[in-house]
């Protein structure tokens, strides 16, 4: 509304300008070019969508002109997203033999106008892949890490969670890090349920105090080979984290906490790390503090296999690589309401922490999303499901 206003303020200054009616002039010029050039880019960048400004590059060549050679695409991505400031260079995939573009404007004229729509338009899912580490582990591989991506609240007849080892400081601090499903994400929220101890006299409930948020990529992918979970290591100096959070407090009560973001956190290279801060409860038999957490889950969306990064060593330059027949694949399945994505309503809202089954259309969304040829096995409420 702000650039219709503006426009037609200008168009009117232009017609007493030069004594030519709007109508006359609409058959003769494009009004821009009446402009001094700051002047109409300075219109242009009032365009807050995509879609406007690949509308507003296919009215005339000289529109066009102003749209790629100024960047204008990059720069609303990068107004809205302020992470993909990062990114140093744009390659398009291509599926046939035909000569690339050697226009890197057009290029990136095309990536960022698409990437700004799979932003805000691709489905909205669950965003961590896989367990990297844990800063400390009470009981390997019982209480491991990676019991915090099962959102049941018992596996094989045992409670599943997470726990730090024991510490005298009720201030010292834990680490959670994962893997996102793809290089590219963006984050809106994450998830975290405290683990309650009901095995253990007076339910004892193992929350952190806080809770802090970072995301960023890893410092060398080499590094990555080694199972930071078997050998009991922390992995946080091997990485870049180049987002953090708010602290959020943490209720000590035994629920899914939704932590929603201040704005959407686009993640490049795809890495979580979970800061737990300050300790509240003794464990009776030893008096030390702990933290337990019982599940943990990011929602965002996913952008590959339309969107990745790669990274080049040692100078860590971001390359953002697109795929336009998968962008276009992606696109018109959101339009026609198709995707394998998980609704997020598959997630507990209530203690106990169990999925909600009643839900048959997203079970059905669940066992879609899998490969073909994945088959499952019922089994009984309190045993694992078996790939056969």
């Amino acid at each position: 509304m702000m650039l219709i206003c503006y426009t037609n303020v200008l168009l009117s200054a232009i017609e007493y300008e030069f004594g030519m009616s709007l109508q006359n002039m609409e058959a003769q010029i494009d009004f821009l070019q009446w402009l001094e050039p700051d002047m109409a880019l300075k219109i242009l960048t009032y365009l807050d969508d995509s879609a406007d400004l690949i509308r507003a590059s296919a009215v005339s060549r000289y529109w066009q002109n102003i749209v790629v050679s100024n960047g204008l695409s990059k720069h609303l991505c990068i107004t809205r997203f302020p992470e993909l400031a990062s990114i140093t260079r744009v390659d398009e995939v291509s599926h046939d033999n035909s000569e690339p573009s050697h226009n890197s404007a057009e290029i990136e004229h095309r990536a960022y106008a698409s990437l700004f729509r799979a932003l805000t338009s691709f489905p909205q899912t669950y965003c961590i892949a896989d367990p990297v580490s844990a800063s400390s582990t009470d009981n390997y591989p019982e209480e491991s890490i990676i019991n915090t991506l099962d959102p049941r609240d018992r596996i094989l007849h045992r409670d599943s969670y997470w726990s730090s080892t024991g510490s005298d400081d009720p201030e010292a601090p834990e680490t959670l890090i994962y893997n996102l499903t793809a290089s590219l994400c963006v984050i809106s929220e994450i998830v975290l349920h405290p683990f309650q101890a009901l095995f253990q006299m007076d339910f004892p409930i193992y929350s952190s105090k806080a809770v802090r948020f970072r995301m960023g990529h890893p410092k060398s992918r080499d590094e990555l080979d080694h199972d930071f979970m078997e050998t009991q290591e922390c992995a946080d100096d091997k990485f870049i984290w180049t987002y953090t959070s708010p602290i959020f407090p943490v209720a000590r009560e035994n629920r899914l906490q939704r932590f929603k973001l201040p704005e959407p956190v686009v993640c490049i290279g795809g890495f979580l790390q979970i800061q737990l801060l300050g300790r509240v409860q003794v464990q009776a038999a030893d008096g030390k503090y702990y933290i337990c957490v019982a599940h943990v889950q990011a929602i965002g969306r996913r952008l590959s296999p339309a969107f990745s990064v790669e990274f080049s060593e040692p100078d860590n330059s971001v390359c953002l690589k697109y795929d336009a027949v998968e962008f276009g694949l992606t696109m018109s399945n959101v339009s026609s309401g198709r995707n394998n994505s998980l609704s997020t309503s598959l997630l507990p809202v209530q203690p106990p922490r169990q999925l909600a089954w009643g839900n048959l259309q997203d079970f059905m969304q669940m066992v879609q999303a899998h490969p073909d040829g994945v088959e499952y096995e019922w089994v009984d409420d309190d045993d694992e499901f078996e790939i056969v």
